[in-house]
């Protein structure tokens, strides 16, 4: 994580913000390095909200307006310079202004999956989780709504080298029924995914989990997703806002990263991945 964006995250820790806020949070720190330099409209259309939305944000957090924000944000910066002069959404990185919206979605992508890079070059909290999921017998994965594809890759694949993976991706009722029936049989931790918008489920999901004395290991949209909690271990990948539908290339990703990290920590995985690969070829499944 750039120096910029630690600033950011500092500066918005401890405040109770909304969903529209949360939402120029996230933004703020995806574009870390320009945010001093960008006036409340051109943040307003980055992030996908109206204007004084904006000013409610900077107020939220104990400023005057957005103003006295920028201006705090210019005066803290150590090399403004650096950063670059802001032009509007040209200078929230170039290609972000070039070509189509569909290109423009992509290259948001693009921006993302850097982020997600910078992150993860602290390996300790992914590392940390994976011990965490390796552990856990039987290994729960919740993922409702939007971030039922998430959970249900995760636990396509962690299956194949985990000896019990239980997919809890339905709410209703039987929701805590399922995630009692974990916990009965012995879970430790339990993964999810939580993208926007943020079904109440997962929330109560999550408590659940918290108050039968599971591990929690989240992978949202933010850090300041409604899901966050301090006794979680929250891992963030950004979504792609650009389109009428959110686009989560990031979450996915870290998803993966996660099933490494958690099969390194499988002394059997390799054998379990080679076991599967004869039966599939005893069985003819893959086209080869």
């Amino acid at each position: 994580m750039s120096s910029a964006s630690a600033r950011l995250l500092k500066l918005f820790e401890g405040h109770r913000l909304t969903p529209t806020q949360r939402r120029i949070a996230h933004c703020m720190v995806r574009r870390a390095a320009d945010a001093p330099f960008l006036s409340s409209v051109e943040l307003a259309e980055l992030a996908g909200v109206s204007q004084p939305s904006v000013t409610r944000f900077a107020v939220a957090l104990g400023f005057d307006g957005y103003p006295a924000l920028r201006r705090h944000l210019r005066e803290s910066a150590p090399d403004p310079e650096a950063a670059g002069t802001g032009t509007g959404t040209g200078a929230a990185g170039g290609a972000d202004a070039a070509g189509n919206e569909y290109q423009q979605a992509v290259q948001a992508e693009i921006d993302n999956l850097r982020h997600l890079a910078a992150l993860l070059a602290d390996p300790a909290p992914v590392e940390r989780a994976g011990r965490l999921l390796a552990a856990s017998r039987p290994l729960p994965v919740l993922g409702l709504r939007a971030a039922s594809p998430q959970a249900r890759g995760f636990a396509y694949f962690a299956a194949k080298v985990h000896p019990d993976v239980r997919l809890l991706d339905e709410g209703g009722s039987m929701l805590e029924d399922r995630l009692d029936a974990c916990v009965r049989a012995g879970a430790g931790a339990l993964l999810c995914f939580a993208l926007p918008r943020h079904p109440r489920e997962t929330v109560a999901a999550l408590g659940r989990a918290r108050e039968a004395g599971l591990s929690v290991v989240t992978v949202a949209d933010s850090a300041f997703a409604p899901v966050a909690h301090p006794d979680d271990l929250l891992l963030p990948a950004a979504v792609g806002t650009g389109l009428a539908f959110d686009t989560a290339c990031a979450p996915m990703l870290l998803g993966r990263v996660l099933l490494e990290a958690m099969a390194d920590e499988l002394p059997d995985a390799q054998a379990r991945l080679e076991e599967f690969d004869a039966r599939a070829a005893e069985r003819g499944l893959f086209m080869e």
